[in-house]
C-alpha cells in the first residue's frame, strides 16, 4: 500500500512492474482515446514529473484508477492530475490530490507509438499576446 501522508486511505500500488491498461472514457482525448491500450511502468512513490501521463489513484477514491497528465507535483508524494480534454473534470479538480502509481510508456493499440505532448491552450498558428 502507498500511504499519501494526507490522513486518507492508503492507495494500492500496481500489481506488477509492467502492466497493460485500457482507456475508458474521453477525459484524455486527443492524447489517448477510449479503447486505446497502454503500456505502463510502475512508479515508485513520488517519481512523477510535470507533463507525464500516468496511472493514478485518489486517496479519496482508492478504487478508482485513472489515466491523467501530471499538472503539478505536490508535497508528500502527491500530484495534481488533469485530463487533456478540458470538458471532462474527473481529475484532481473533483477528487483532490492523487498518487501516481505508474507512468505510461507507450500506446500499443490501435495506433502504436509514444504519446503526444500536452495540448496547447491556444490553437496552433496564433501568437500569444
Amino acid at each position: 500500500m502507498i500511504t499519501p501522508h494526507t490522513g486518507e486511505r492508503p492507495v494500492p500500488p500496481l500489481p506488477a512492474v509492467w502492466v497493460l491498461a485500457r482507456v475508458t472514457g474521453p477525459s484524455m482525448t486527443p492524447t489517448v482515446r477510449h479503447g486505446d491500450r497502454l503500456l505502463v511502468r510502475r512508479l515508485r512513490h513520488g517519481r512523477a514529473r510535470v507533463g507525464d501521463v500516468v496511472l493514478a489513484r485518489f486517496p479519496s477514491r482508492p478504487d478508482l484508477l485513472v489515466v491523467k497528465r501530471v499538472h503539478r507535483v505536490l508535497d508528500r508524494g502527491t500530484v495534481d492530475v488533469r485530463g487533456d480534454n478540458p470538458l471532462v473534470t474527473d481529475d484532481s479538480r473533483a477528487y483532490g490530490p492523487a498518487v501516481a502509481v505508474g507512468r505510461v510508456v507507450a500506446r500499443l493499440r490501435p495506433r502504436p507509438g509514444r504519446l503526444a505532448p500536452p495540448p496547447q491552450d491556444q490553437p496552433q498558428g496564433q501568437d500569444q499576446a
